[in-house]
This record gives structure tokens, C-alpha cells and sequence, in this order.
């Protein structure tokens, strides 16, 4: 082999060594990538639940704050000690290991051991002390901070200005900074160090299942009076044409599905309609809303016009929530003076025009009975006495409100304030047991409660 062909075999090689050096580097740096994306995801999905869990800590604290029944309390407070415990499992899962994370880990424990101390207390039918809910106020402002303090890592990681690699080196300082207002619960570590051990949507929106559905009156309907009944809600004259979807058997209220196209509507309407009794389940319009021009005021008065043009008279708009311009207005029944929560129906407003988009009723259809209510056991004046003197009471009135049981409870209805919180506290009107608190959050898009 001549010198020529022993140079053209060298240089051969060398390119080939030269493109499988760059092959593996290029799967090299894809893999190390893919690792990357893996471990932001990871730290993304664990930042989202630290923040979600320190919200509920901030929630039931302000709850706690106010509460003076010693069952209640106790099971706020225990939720307290669940939440902080949970914030604690993931706030270990992100990359931030500097002195303010450790003070942030410290003051979480703080918070667990010392609801878990209180509830302790609150079980063996103690109430607690004043230095018990000035600490429960003092630890509340420190959960405050922190959340705030969160919510503004969360942002500045969503618009880019810092990311996970760059909190892992030179970013732990400026969070351990930023943070570093948690230090100010150190004034308390005496305390606390003394123990061994807080409706997006409308009040009580959540509980409308029941196994006994006493609104869903009437006897079971085929198909084609099914029929009949989209016909009735739309009006004959404005349909032109209804499709079958088939029945839904496996659905909380059993139904037949129909898609139906308006004379003068491009989008077609969803609409289910029970076997039992022909009652209209739900109703949805698909359509862009492209701007504002209604008052929320507005959108409550159009959603209970229509609700009393469709025989659902006596409902009291509630809680609202507002996405992508469509209102979601929350009506209760109202009946003498009595909100019944559990009698749920929800209108959905576009608010460029007014036009009712949609309406869901299983609430309504599931709780809504004549109910032979008790005559009070207390008076409001007595069961006013037993909340908490720092709420300053807005207004009053008596509600029925649903159990986790699935049973329903007959209170008075107390709205009130404490600094900048508004909560809603239920007191039972025959025992005079404070049976719930919930926080009202006035938030952009709506009125909700925790």
C-alpha cells in the first residue's frame, strides 16, 4: 500500500471519528436536554402544589382565627396541619437549598406542630386562649408573606426572568432575600417551641350528589317525549334541526343527549334531558365572546329572568365566577327568606349581549324540596353571641347548607369582616353549634368561597 493510499485511509478515518463525535454529542446534548425538560416539569408540577398548599394553610388560618366552636376548630385545624405537611413534602422536591428555604421548612413545621397542638386542645373540649389566636394571627400574617412572597417566584418564573438552573446556583441568594421576611415569626419561636405537636366556585357548589334525588319528581320518558321537552324549552318555532346523541345511563342524573341547531344560530346547542320526569339537566352554547358591554348587575337580573321564564322562580343569585367575557352566576332557592345552598342552578352570561349560554341544574334536581323547617331553638341574638367578637357582622339571615354526609343544616347566616377577610359563619339554629366558616374571595375573575 503506497503512502497515497495510507493518507487517504488516515483522513478517512479522522472524518469518521470527527461524525460519530458529533452524532453522540448531538444525542448526548438531546438527552441531557430531555433530562432537563424532565426535571423542570418535575420542579414546575412541585413549585405549583407548594403554592397551592401554602394558599390552603393561609385560608384555613384566617378560618381558625375566627372560629370559636371547639369541634369546628378542631377540624380546621387539623386541615391546617395536613396542608403545612404537605406544602413541607414539596417544597423538599425543588432546587432551592439556601437559608431561606430553611427558615420557609421551619416555619411550616412551626405551623403543623402547633395546629396540630391546638386541635389537640379543641378535642378535649378546650377552647382556646386569646395567646392562642393572637399566635393563630401572628403565624396568619407570616403565611401572608410567604404566599405573596411565592406568588411572585411563580411569576417571574412563567414570564422568564429567572428559571430552575439558575435558582439552583446564583438565584438561592436573591430567594433566600426575598424570603427572608419569614425570619420575622422568629418572635414567637418561644411559643410555639413549647408544644409537642389550618365555590372556584360559589358556597357549598361542590355538594350536589345525592343518592336520593328528591327534585327529580315524575315518571321515567322515552326518546321522542324527551324530544318534546327540548322543543318546549327552545320553542318549535326556533328549531331547525335536533340530533340524537343516545342516552347517558352512567351519569349521576341519567339522560338522553340532543344536539340542536336554531334558525338563527351557527353553533349548535347542547342539551340532556332526564328519563326521569323530562326535567332539563343542562343546556350549553359554544360561541366566542369577544368583549364586555354587560354589567355583572345585569347578568344576575337576565340569568333569574330566565330561570323564572322556565317555572324556577324564587332564586337569589349567590357567587359568580367570569371567564373569557361569559359570566357563571351561581342562584340559590330562596324560599321565605331561607337560602337553601343545596337547590344549586348555575346560568352561564355572555356579557357582549346578554345572551344566556348555558344553564346546569343538578343541584336544583337533586336537593330541591318543600322542606318543614323547625322553628328555631335559639334566637339569632343568641347565636350571634357565640361568634367570635372580631368578626364585625355585615349582615344576617338564615341558610340551609349540605354536609359532606349528604344531610342538610338549618343555620343562621352571619357575613362578616375581619381587617381586610370577609368570611360567612354558620351557626346550627337548634343546637347553636358553629357548623362552618368560609372565606369570600374577591377575586378578577369573580366571587368565591374556601
Amino acid at each position: 500500500m503506497n503512502n497515497n493510499s495510507k493518507n487517504r485511509i488516515f483522513i478517512l478515518g479522522i472524518v469518521v471519528l470527527f461524525i460519530l463525535t458529533l452524532i453522540t454529542g448531538y444525542y448526548a446534548l438531546k438527552l441531557r436536554e430531555e433530562y432537563n425538560n424532565l426535571n423542570n416539569n418535575n420542579f414546575n408540577e412541585s413549585f405549583s402544589s407548594l403554592v397551592n398548599y401554602v394558599n390552603n394553610v393561609e385560608n384555613y388560618l384566617a378560618k381558625a382565627m375566627i372560629s370559636k366552636s371547639p369541634e369546628h376548630a378542631a377540624q380546621t385545624l387539623t386541615q391546617i396541619w395536613k396542608d403545612s405537611n404537605l406544602a413541607m413534602v414539596y417544597l423538599s422536591r425543588i432546587p432551592l437549598q439556601d437559608n431561606g428555604i430553611t427558615q420557609t421548612e421551619k416555619f411550616l413545621n412551626q405551623v403543623s406542630d402547633y395546629s396540630y397542638s391546638l386541635s389537640r386542645k379543641n378535642i378535649n373540649g378546650e377552647e382556646l386562649t386569646k395567646e392562642d389566636f393572637q399566635n393563630l394571627e401572628d403565624i396568619y400574617n407570616y403565611s401572608v408573606n410567604l404566599e405573596n412572597t411565592l406568588n411572585q417566584l411563580s411569576e417571574e418564573l412563567y414570564n422568564g426572568t429567572i428559571n430552575w438552573e439558575s435558582l439552583k446556583t446564583e438565584g438561592d441568594n436573591k430567594f433566600a432575600q426575598s424570603v427572608d421576611n419569614v425570619n420575622v415569626f422568629s418572635n414567637i419561636d418561644g411559643n410555639l417551641n413549647d408544644y409537642e405537636g389550618l365555590i372556584y366556585d360559589g358556597a357549598y357548589s361542590d355538594h350536589v350528589n345525592k343518592t336520593n334525588k328528591v327534585g327529580l319528581t315524575g315518571n321515567d320518558i322515552d326518546e321522542e317525549n324527551a324530544k318534546n321537552k327540548v322543543k318546549e324549552f327552545f320553542g318549535s318555532e326556533n328549531i331547525e334541526n335536533i340530533d340524537n346523541n343516545g342516552f347517558i345511563e352512567n351519569a349521576d342524573i341519567p339522560s338522553y343527549d340532543f344536539s340542536v341547531k336554531l334558525k338563527d344560530k351557527e353553533e349548535k346547542y347542547s342539551i340532556m334531558v332526564s328519563k326521569k320526569g323530562g326535567h332539563i339537566v343542562e343546556s350549553s352554547l359554544d360561541r366566542e365572546v369577544l368583549e364586555e358591554k354587560i354589567s355583572q348587575e345585569e347578568a344576575n337580573e337576565i340569568g333569574k329572568q330566565y330561570l323564572s321564564d322556565r317555572g324556577f322562580i324564587d332564586m337569589k343569585e349567590t357567587y359568580f365566577i367570569k371567564q373569557g367575557n361569559v359570566v357563571t352566576v351561581n342562584y340559590a332557592y330562596n324560599g321565605n327568606g331561607v337560602i337553601a345552598y343545596p337547590d344549586l342552578i348555575k346560568v352561564r352570561v355572555a356579557l357582549d349581549n346578554g345572551e344566556v349560554l348555558g344553564i346546569e341544574t343538578s343541584g336544583y334536581l337533586n336537593s330541591h324540596t318543600e322542606r318543614n323547617l323547625k322553628t328555631p331553638n335559639i334566637s339569632i341574638e343568641e347565636a350571634r353571641s357565640k361568634i367570635n367578637d372580631k368578626l364585625q357582622i355585615l349582615s344576617e339571615g338564615t341558610a340551609i347548607i349540605p354536609t359532606e354526609w349528604k344531610t342538610e343544616i338549618y343555620c343562621y347566616e352571619f357575613k362578616g369582616k375581619v381587617e381586610d377577610k370577609e368570611f360567612l359563619v354558620y351557626i346550627n339554629t337548634d343546637t347553636g353549634k358553629e357548623e362552618d366558616i368560609l372565606v369570600i374571595l374577591d377575586t378578577p375573575g369573580g366571587t368565591l368561597t374556601v
